[in-house]
């Protein structure tokens, strides 16, 4: 099977044309399942770039393909994207919600010829595995240092951690931990909890019983996420003092309904939010909310997909419509612009995306609504888990 796949790769870079007239961007993402709603966010924010900024450059037209992986898989991801790359002849892969999904993909891109644009996936590591590598997301290591700066000033000194056994949630936890010691706060007990935990109440208890003044969690945004932060308020624990502290991922918008006023004032730290006030923030959930259909179920992956069209385009202009990975990586290295979420630069030696983190409050806006409101900005944060990781 090897074989094949390296001979089918290999004919199809030999008989592709130096110019195309439709250039493909295969896009692999949870378009059904547990995870649909975050592949949703994905098409809504690609809509909305294409919208605003229409669907072709200079004389070549761009189309996208999508490839639905319901739940974390990497052999069914490594799959479809040879099947993109192959049948389908796709120039660019974008998308992976989650970083297994996107880690089995990295070997294929050198020998492809095709970049990869992380539009989601949150592992420090993924953009080492491979030089054609972008990611226009975030990190855990991004979002969960700060908040453990926030947890320290309010007086908390002793928090136990919670968090998804698998890359980012391993992520999170250490960048927690080596922010909040350095602090000189204490870690008393790490939690790792596998990706189908549906049950939260004896990890309710353990909070309970181990003496923690605050909790710093982490989960994939869906079904764990709202069940975690039910949980938390169902037993009581912020009820008892209890101090909830989380990345963004716990209080993605289209959660914030269900959870109501069990999560009014809980604060993260996050890339994102879709309350964030400016000019282009308004233009792109304008067009992503029409291309959703649902405005209530816009989250968060819809801009890391609508700045990962930025880069494509900006690739597919600097080779001309060429397939040639490499320049295109090259292209975008150090490029800046300014993102629906603020000030964005991809950054020239890690290919990482540089950014401001928001400290958010849920709380309830003008409306009436329920919100994720910018209180402090971390400004210019880079990734702190690539040194941790080299």
């Amino acid at each position: 099977m090897r074989r094949f796949v390296t001979a089918a790769i290999a004919a199809l870079l030999f008989s592709s044309t130096a110019y195309a007239d439709t250039i493909k961007v295969g896009v692999i993402g949870p378009f059904s399942g547990p995870f649909a709603l975050q592949g949703k966010s994905f098409k809504a924010g690609i809509d909305a770039y294409m919208a605003v900024n229409g669907a072709t450059i200079g004389a070549d037209t761009v189309e996208i393909v999508y490839r639905d992986v319901p739940q974390a898989d990497p052999a069914q991801s490594k799959a479809l994207a040879q099947e993109l790359v192959i049948k389908e002849g796709v120039q660019y892969l974008a998308g992976f919600y989650f970083t297994p999904d996107a880690m089995a993909v990295t070997p294929l891109l050198t020998q492809a010829n095709v970049p990869m644009v992380v539009m989601n996936a949150a592992t420090s590591a993924i953009v080492t595995k491979s030089p054609l590598v972008v990611r226009t997301s975030f990190t855990t290591w991004q979002t969960s240092t700060p908040i453990a700066k926030v947890a320290f000033d309010k007086g908390i000194k002793k928090v136990i951690s919670v968090v998804s056994d698998y890359g980012p949630g391993i992520d999170a936890e250490n960048a927690f931990k080596t922010a909040f010691v350095a602090a000189g706060g204490e870690v008393v007990e790490a939690i790792r909890l596998p990706l189908a935990t549906n049950d939260f109440s004896p990890i309710m208890q353990r909070i309970k019983d181990s003496g923690a003044e605050g909790v710093f969690a982490f989960l994939p945004s869906g079904p764990p996420t709202l069940g975690f932060v039910k949980g938390f308020a169902d037993n009581n624990l912020k009820a008892g003092g209890v101090q909830l502290f989380a990345t963004g991922d716990l209080t993605q918008e289209s959660d914030l309904p269900a959870l109501g006023d069990a999560a009014l004032g809980m604060l993260t730290t996050f890339h994102y939010a879709i309350s964030h006030d400016s000019p282009e923030n308004k233009l792109f959930t304008a067009a992503a909310e029409k291309a959703i259909g649902n405005p209530a179920e816009l989250n968060f992956p819809a801009v890391g997909a609508y700045d990962g069209m930025h880069v494509i385009y900006k690739m597919i202009e600097a080779t001309g419509g060429k397939q040639d990975a490499q320049k295109a990586v090259d292209a975008v290295k150090g490029l800046s612009w300014v993102s629906p979420r603020g000030p964005v630069t991809i950054d020239p030696e890690s290919r990482h995306i540089t950014q401001n983190i928001y400290l958010r409050e849920v709380a309830k806006g003008d409306d009436g609504k329920y919100i994720n409101k910018e209180i402090q900005t971390f400004e210019k944060q880079g990734d702190p888990g690539l040194a941790a990781v080299k």
